[in-house]
Order: structure tokens, then C-alpha cells, then sequence
């Protein structure tokens, strides 16, 4: 494993982190088993910090790391970061009532990395204004908490103004290959460094979108190398190559995951792209950007939806539907997926009552009632009852096929 020094706090962190929002699931409930499997590989291997939050897993993910984590003397062996839900903090008593909660439900008498969660420029003032800065001071005061940072989803010239207000160690913000120019961006996270703050990477992958099934175009840029990369290895060096990145933070669920960007956490050392390689990337960023219709990255911040909808899923078939040649198969899936079934009520973008609740939450920003009626316009038009038809039989098939 490869460490990288974090000069604010002194810790060797590990490069690789493990992000705790996207555990292996089983009927809608973390998969304890095989979670609790690929938690203990990447501390074998050397995994040496983990991400939690409140809200993950519906309020899951935390009790979970520290029921893992308790056992045969885990907890000393790793740094874990989790964070203050700002959007529920209405005063000081509430945030101290919120951290004592989680150091009971992660097991532990204190917290190594805390965030303040989803910072923009209003949330910032309206938690100075219920008093955190004291609340954070005394927290660290207290050893409660050992280092204070904040998580980013905003403008530019907001994250630099919460840069500069408080004596923070760290931060965590969204960066990878479309993300280049967008909320904080490389120009926020060359800031932060300038400013002395180590600098934790989220959404490295975009939710997935930079790992699985990639445009033709891209595909074929990355096959043409000779380097025999993963496609998750070459969004992932891309952001390990800049020098002011401390660790990147992946939501493995499972056990290849964990296994294949250990491997590229080995050998992806700051610099090390070659000319050539960093030119596909930038080009692969462009085309990216191009096709992409919505930039949701899957956080799940915006559900449940108060109608039923299920948003990530709807933008993630769009967007699959706009951005690779296939596009039968996202339509039909969206269908099948979303659409009313025997076991279950519909979750399909028409039931959007544009209440405006999930746009308060988005991370992105996106105008999802906006959105959502082009997903419908897509999707649920005169054809969708034939393409629903279409893509049942074909699975039939590949069920048959595999049996």
C-alpha cells in the first residue's frame, strides 16, 4: 500500500481509503457478511482510513463500521471520518446530542477525521450562526474529535471563503475526470493545499459511471494503449497523479473491487503519468462531458423521494441510454426496473409532483423536476409498452442461456 503524509495532521494515510456509502446490499439492508469480508481484506492489505456519515445506508453505515470494527482490535489499526449532518442542525445542543450519538453507534471514544457534511456558502453561514466553530473547538477540546474539516458541494468562491474562515485540517471534495472544473476543481484543490489543508477525494469514479461500460469512443482510446489498464485504473490514476491528493476514497461493494485498486494504489505515485497517457485522459473528459445528460453521480442524497420516484436509477438509464451505442437496453431496463410490477409500486420519473424536496439535497445542484421530465419524455412515451415487451423476452432468453 501506499501511504501519503497529511503534513496538517501528521498521519500516514493510505491512498486508497474506503468510502463506507455503498456497501454490498440484500434486500435493501447491508449484506453484513460480505461487507464485514471486504472491510477486514482492505485492513490486511492496508487500508487505513474509512469514510462513513449519518445518513448512509439509511442510517446504517455507522452503527455497522463500528460493530466491525470493535472486534479483535480493528479500531486501533485504522482512522475513521464521519460527519456532522448540517441540514438537521438547528443549534448547539442538536450537535452535540448528533456526535455523541455517533461515537455510541461507531463504538468509540473518539472520531479521527469530522466533517462538517455537504458545505455551501448558506450552510456554512447558517451553521457559524448556531455556533459550530465552538462546537468543533470543544468537541476537539474534549477528545472527542481529533481533526475538524468540511465536505464541499458548491461554488468555487464559496469553497475557498470556508477555506479561509476556520482552522481547518482537512477537506473532501468531489474530483475525477469530469469533475475537473466543476464545485471546487482543480483550482479549489491547488487552494486547499496552498492553504496547508490535506485534501480527501470523493466520487473518484462518478458513482461508477468511469468504471463500468464506457462510450465507444473512450473505450477505444483507453483499448489502444498499451498500458492493459482497468477503466476504474485510469480514472483513478488520473486523480492519484496530482501531488496535493492525500487519499481517494472508493465505495467498493466488492470483494475484485477491493482487490484491483489496491493493485493500482501500489504504483500510482504523483507524477507518474506519462505525456501520452495524460492527453487520453483529458480527451476522454471531453468526450465524457459531451454525452453526458444529467451529472448525478448516484450519492442517493435526493431519496426517498416524498412520489416514489427513484432518481439516481432514472438519470443513471438516461444517461446510459445518451452515452453508449446500446440504446434498447437502458429503455427497457428503465421500464422493467421502474415500472409497475406484481411486487412492487412504480418508482418511474412521471410520478415527479414536483414538490422541489430532492433539489434541496442534490450535491449537484440538478434541477431534478427539470430532469426528470425529460427522462419521462424519453421513456414513457407511446413506444415504451413494446420496448418493455422487447427486453422482458430477451431476458428471458439470458436466463435460459445461463441455466
Amino acid at each position: 500500500m501506499q501511504y501519503r503524509t497529511m503534513e496538517s495532521t501528521g498521519d500516514k494515510l493510505s491512498t486508497l481509503g474506503y468510502g463506507c456509502m455503498r456497501f454490498p446490499t440484500k434486500n435493501g439492508r447491508i449484506d453484513e457478511a460480505k461487507a464485514e469480508q471486504q472491510i477486514r481484506l482492505a485492513i490486511d492489505k492496508g487500508i487505513n482510513y474509512f469514510d462513513t456519515a449519518w445518513p448512509y445506508h439509511s442510517g446504517k453505515s455507522e452503527a455497522f463500521l463500528g460493530d466491525v470494527l470493535s472486534k479483535e482490535g480493528l479500531r486501533h489499526k485504522v482512522k475513521i471520518a464521519t460527519k456532522l449532518p448540517t441540514w438537521l442542525c438547528n443549534s448547539r445542543e442538536e450537535m452535540d446530542k448528533i456526535l455523541n450519538s455517533q461515537l455510541k453507534s461507531l463504538k468509540t471514544d473518539y472520531i479521527d477525521y469530522y466533517l462538517l457534511h455537504s458545505l455551501d456558502g448558506a450552510m456554512w453561514q447558517k451553521m457559524k450562526e448556531i455556533g459550530v466553530i465552538d462546537f468543533l473547538g470543544d468537541a476537539v477540546d474534549s477528545g472527542k474529535i481529533i481533526n475538524i474539516g468540511f465536505s464541499f458541494h458548491g461554488p468555487r468562491e464559496d469553497f475557498k471563503t470556508i477555506c479561509d474562515e476556520n482552522n481547518w485540517k482537512f477537506c473532501q471534495i468531489q474530483y475525477n475526470l469530469l469533475d475537473e472544473y466543476n464545485q471546487a476543481g482543480r483550482e479549489g484543490l491547488e487552494y486547499a493545499a496552498s492553504k496547508g489543508l490535506g485534501i480527501i477525494i470523493m466520487e473518484p469514479l462518478r458513482g461508477g459511471a468511469l468504471a463500468g461500460k464506457l462510450p465507444d469512443q473512450i473505450q477505444k482510446m483507453y483499448n489502444d494503449h498499451d498500458n492493459n489498464w482497468s477503466n476504474a485504473e485510469w480514472a483513478l490514476r488520473w486523480i492519484w497523479n496530482h501531488r496535493e491528493v492525500t487519499t481517494i476514497l472508493s465505495g467498493m461493494n466488492h470483494e475484485d473491487q477491493v482487490v484491483e485498486n489496491l493493485n493500482t494504489a501500489i504504483s500510482a505515485l504523483p507524477g507518474s503519468l506519462a505525456e501520452t497517457e495524460k492527453k487520453i485522459l483529458t480527451e476522454a473528459g471531453s468526450q465524457y462531458l459531451q454525452l453526458q445528460k444529467v451529472g448525478c453521480t448516484g450519492c442517493q442524497y435526493c431519496i426517498p423521494c416524498p412520489a416514489g420516484v427513484d432518481i439516481p436509477r432514472a438519470f443513471s438509464f438516461y444517461n446510459a441510454r445518451h452515452m453508449f451505442r446500446d440504446k434498447l437496453t437502458p429503455w427497457g431496463m428503465y421500464l422493467l426496473q421502474l415500472g409497475k410490477r406484481s411486487e412492487r409500486t412504480s418508482s418511474l420519473a412521471s410520478l415527479c409532483i414536483d414538490c422541489g424536496k430532492c433539489v434541496k439535497h442534490c450535491p449537484q445542484n440538478i434541477a431534478i423536476p427539470v430532469q426528470l421530465k425529460k427522462v419521462k419524455k424519453q421513456f414513457e412515451g407511446p413506444m415504451s409498452h413494446i420496448i418493455r415487451f422487447i427486453v422482458n423476452q430477451m431476458m428471458k432468453v439470458d436466463k435460459v442461456l445461463e441455466a
